[in-house]
């Protein structure tokens, strides 16, 4: 259906006749904006007026009001308070004929959308769903496509929503329900509604609203930024069908108007728009197309402002104006009744992190700040957080230890504008969702899991549009990150009440309903123990509490800070080198810290460094009195934050090195010798002497240590090894082997052989007498004959005798040799005689 080639040259009056334009105008994220004037542009009449400019440059005829879901559910009070009625017939009266459905349309679940929302004939507009299945199947649960005429061509319109559903609503809410690939879905319905069966619907043009769309980035992004980013905004563009001619997306409140190509035609492009939200924006696209063959000739896309038209002329100008004002203006003084009700006070501006952009409130147009950064901390997360711990801390009502909020459940500012004053409706504004307030526990571990959880993955591993969620977290929790640090690992120290956080331990968590039961893919939630319902709703315990501490005052601390080279571990004397980040927070009126100190604890300060754009660098040494567990405390001025980082501290000790040396290299047996050790380094502790297996342990004294060696040394060579044990300042060290040699007392052979000459075949004994020094030896001998062993004896009284039988040997003369072969203490000798064989001659 898609073609976007230049027409023919001479052709333009043919081409003019030929073709029609389809208007069509688009809204996103509306979430029941509606108001003459007051916080978060609800200013719905000139968001009217501009919808009726829009249709009026072409004409009711060739115009078609679309949406891409989430107009109802996170609304401002004039329309929460009314269960979004106001809203729903705001949108009646501006004809918004389909519209995708959004995943806060299923805020009080599927059953309420089906039968109130739909069902009860409230909305006039088609909700569309192609890719929401009843559990189980395939089968949509709500319409897939609708058709509509305008401009006598047939214009497809197919809904999807994202994926993501099931973690952003309270997911009983949807247990009936799947969620299925939006893209998958708009394709196959694409497919079936230009496969030329008019039996199963039939369109010339189609266009698809996806409840899903581009992930944050810089403000204005080119379509090749809004694709680098990732996620399934690149889905979308790249792999939506070709059929389908023009692309309208939502959910991340981003805002762009983007002319994209079209898979697989050469050339061609398509457009894709998103709005930003809360009707600031009306998005238009304008198709050209050939109503006989339904091709789109050409396209222009915009994304246009709320109009700055008065009022008074949009309303006297069109009725549709005019009868939106009416609805609004009833829904306001409804909502007056109780909305204006002091329900509290602040006595500055309490707001979720602002971004770069304008944002307008009542205070005026603040520069440089665009509300709901949820990828960042801010003093409203933290105060409602601090609520949750509050109101559930009783045990009657679960115990809670942590507060802990998901900043998309923070819908508006407590502004001190004026008096200071909140009303129940701004009140209730901040917390539109009606959720329960529950009671979880969580191990130390497992809470260390959901801040990983902060770095979204969604149930399949994937990274969702909105890649990072800020948690609020109550005041008596505070911890430090680094996001360079594998996946799993970023979090590098958690401190509850002033002390490291225990992996074993269990924490009563107080939060909403929503989170708890997994929502925003906080999924460490659903393991959970002890999981509880308290009975109360978040709107009126955020209240009530607002009541009971009013004058509220932000306070600007953060519970969470990057820190860089934190070691968990260290010595003294070591030099610690750190880098801290996000220190400050950008909440309205938060100030820009100026100084960051260090202490050991509640210690003295032992460093002070200035802090710039919320980073700062420090540098310090461990010193000789923290050993054991401390605590490296960090606390930035003026926002009064406090980074607590626990270490272990091991006494650092003082290297050592240990010579041995003998009092003689060589020794004879019986006599002792000393072996002494001087260890350079320490003075004092042990050394330990080895050799030949055996130990003994001396201490040092002013630095040497001494022992004798055994006298009983055996004859030889034995090796002897000094260590140096250490102590708690010095490190222990080893010395080189030196050996001790043990020289035996000195032994002799006298050797005697009887006869000296004998016939061939006739024995000879071989007498042996040795001695060592004068004395009779004992031990062994071996007996030779030309070098070979023939015998070994034992020397009884220092006397071996050995007969030599000369049958063996032949004829002449042969050596004949007893060797000594020493023992533990007498060195070995030897005496070799000489042996004649004869022939034996028989004569007659």
């Amino acid at each position: 259906m898609v073609f976007a080639g230049a027409a023919p040259a001479g052709a333009a009056e043919v081409e003019a006749a030929a073709t029609v334009d389809l208007n069509l105008l688009n809204i996103n994220d509306f979430h029941g904006r509606i108001g003459r004037t007051g916080p978060n542009l609800a200013s719905t009449v000139p968001f009217a007026g501009t919808v009726e400019q829009l249709r009026a440059e072409h004409g009711e005829e060739s115009t078609l009001f679309l949406s891409a879901g989430d107009n109802i559910g996170a609304s401002l009070f004039a329309s929460s308070s009314a269960q979004d009625q106001p809203t729903i017939d705001v949108l009646n009266a501006l004809d918004v004929q389909a519209s995708a459905v959004g995943n806060h349309e299923f805020d009080q679940g599927f059953a309420d959308l089906r039968d109130r929302v739909i069902g009860g004939g409230n909305a006039d507009w088609t909700y569309l769903a192609a890719n929401v299945y009843a559990v189980g199947t395939t089968d949509p649960v709500l319409d897939e496509y609708a058709l509509f005429e305008v401009s006598g061509v047939t214009v497809g319109v197919v809904g999807a929503v994202t994926q993501e559903t099931p973690t952003l609503v309270s997911p009983a809410g949807i247990a009936t329900l799947e969620f299925g690939d939006p893209v998958e879905a708009v394709n196959r319905v694409a497919a079936q509604l230009s496969d030329g069966d008019a039996a199963n619907g039939e369109a010339d043009v189609l266009v698809a609203e996806y409840h899903e769309g581009a992930a944050s980035v810089d403000a204005d992004p080119t379509l090749e930024e809004a694709l680098a980013a990732g996620g399934v905004f690149a889905e979308i563009v790249g792999e939506t069908s070709a059929e389908v001619d023009a692309i309208f997306t939502g959910h991340t409140h981003q805002r762009y108007a983007f002319s994209a190509p079209v898979p697989g035609v050469d050339g061609a492009t398509r457009p894709v728009v998103q709005t930003g939200n809360y009707g600031e924006h009306v998005g238009q696209i304008v198709l050209t197309v050939d109503p006989a063959t339904g091709d789109v000739v050409s396209h222009t896309e915009r994304n246009v402002a709320r109009t700055a038209v008065p009022d008074a002329e949009l309303i006297a100008t069109y009725p549709r104006v005019a009868e939106v004002a009416g609805i609004v203006d009833a829904a306001v003084a409804a909502a007056e009744v109780v909305g204006n009700r002091p329900v509290g006070s602040v006595t500055a501006d309490i707001t979720t992190a602002f971004a770069g952009g304008t944002w307008t409130g009542p205070g005026g147009t603040y520069v440089g700040g665009s509300r709901d950064d949820r990828a960042s901390e801010s003093t409203l997360g933290n105060l409602v957080a601090d609520s949750l711990r509050e109101t559930l801390a009783d045990a009657d009502r679960g115990g809670a230890q942590i507060g802990v909020v998901n900043p998309g459940g923070l819908r508006a500012e407590l502004l001190a504008a004026g008096d200071g004053v909140i009303t129940f409706a701004e009140a209730n504004a901040v917390l539109p969702f009606v959720n329960n307030l529950w009671t979880t526990t969580l191990t130390g571990a497992q809470f260390r899991t959901l801040l990983e959880q902060q770095w979204q993955r969604d149930a399949a591993g994937n990274v969702p549009s909105r890649a990072y969620l800020q948690l609020g977290l109550s005041d008596n929790v505070s911890y430090t990150f680094d996001p360079a640090r594998a996946e799993g690992d970023r979090i590098t120290s958690i401190t509850v009440d002033g002390r490291p956080i225990d992996p074993d331990a269990e924490y009563r968590i107080g939060t909403f309903s929503f989170l708890a039961q997994g929502g925003d893919n906080f999924r460490a939630f659903t393991q959970g123990t002890r999981t509880r319902d308290s009975g109360l709703i978040d709107r009126d315990a955020w209240i009530a509490y607002l009541t009971a501490n009013s004058p509220l005052t932000p306070s600007f601390d953060r519970r969470s800070v990057l820190v860089t080279g934190y070691p968990t571990q260290a010595r003294t004397g070591d030099r610690l080198t750190l880098g801290v980040e996000r220190l400050d927070l950008t909440s309205l009126g938060a100030p820009a810290n100026t100084t960051l100190t260090a202490s050991w604890g509640d210690g003295p300060v032992v460093a002070t460094v200035p802090v710039t754009a919320g980073a700062a660098r420090l540098t310090l040494t461990v010193p000789d009195d923290v050993v054991g567990e401390a605590t490296l405390v960090l606390r930035a001025q003026p926002s009064g934050t406090t980074v607590r980082l626990p270490l272990t501290v091991e006494r650092s000790v003082v290297p050592t090195s240990t010579a041995l040396t003998l009092s003689a290299a060589s020794v004879r047996y019986g006599t002792a010798a000393t072996a002494t050790a001087t260890v350079t380094g320490a003075t004092s502790g042990d050394v330990r002497f080895t050799w030949d297996g055996t130990s003994v342990t001396v201490p040092l004294a002013d630095g040497v240590a001494t022992t004798t060696l055994p006298a009983g040394l055996a004859r030889g060579a034995h090796p002897v090894v000094a260590e140096f044990l250490g102590t708690a300042e010095a490190a222990p060290s080893t010395s080189a082997p030196v050996t001790l040699t043990v020289v035996g007392r000195s032994s002799s052979v006298d050797l005697t052989l009887a006869p000296r000459s004998v016939f061939q075949g006739l024995p000879s004994v071989a007498v042996a007498r040795v001695r060592s020094e004068g004395r009779p030896a004992q031990g062994r001998v071996e007996v030779l004959v030309d070098g070979a062993v023939v015998a070994t004896r034992q020397v009884q009284d220092g006397v071996v005798a050995v007969v030599l039988r000369s049958s063996t040997l032949a004829v002449g003369r042969h050596d004949v040799t007893v060797r000594y072969l020493g023992s533990d203490s007498t060195e070995p000798s030897e005496d070799t005689a000489t042996l004649t064989v004869s022939r034996l001659s028989l004569r007659r």
